[in-house]
């Protein structure tokens, strides 16, 4: 993990409430600089963060997807999860805003931290 993705992921998650902004183009593009393997999506006009991580089976796939809904739980910011054999997909996005925030950076990268652990 890089020094920038640790400095995003200790960075604090503010509470999102219906109507605040989404974040720019521009962050985006310059968070989507901290967390690499990371990749904005559209689904149906909503922009999201996605990324599938790859395990060598099955097992590794179910207790990474475990670790990353504690994180989920924890932090009071849930992702769509696909779990399948040997591989997780994560997809960030706030709800409330229909788009993305700065918390779904944060969280992208604190997920990042989970397979570095």
């Amino acid at each position: 993990m890089s020094k920038s993705n640790s400095i995003l992921s200790q960075q604090f998650c503010e509470a999102c409430v219906k109507g605040a902004p989404t974040i720019s183009s521009i962050e985006a593009a310059q968070l989507l600089e901290v967390i690499p393997f990371w990749s904005i999506k559209d689904d149906e006009g909503t922009p999201q963060l996605t990324r599938t991580f790859v395990f060598s089976d099955f097992q590794e796939s179910l207790n990474f997807t475990n670790q990353v809904g504690e994180l989920a739980e924890f932090s009071q910011h849930h992702p769509a999860i696909t779990l399948e054999w040997g591989k997780v997909s994560v997809t960030w996005w706030t709800h409330k805003i229909n788009g993305l925030h700065k918390n779904d950076f944060i969280m992208a990268a604190r997920t990042d931290e989970i397979l570095d652990n």
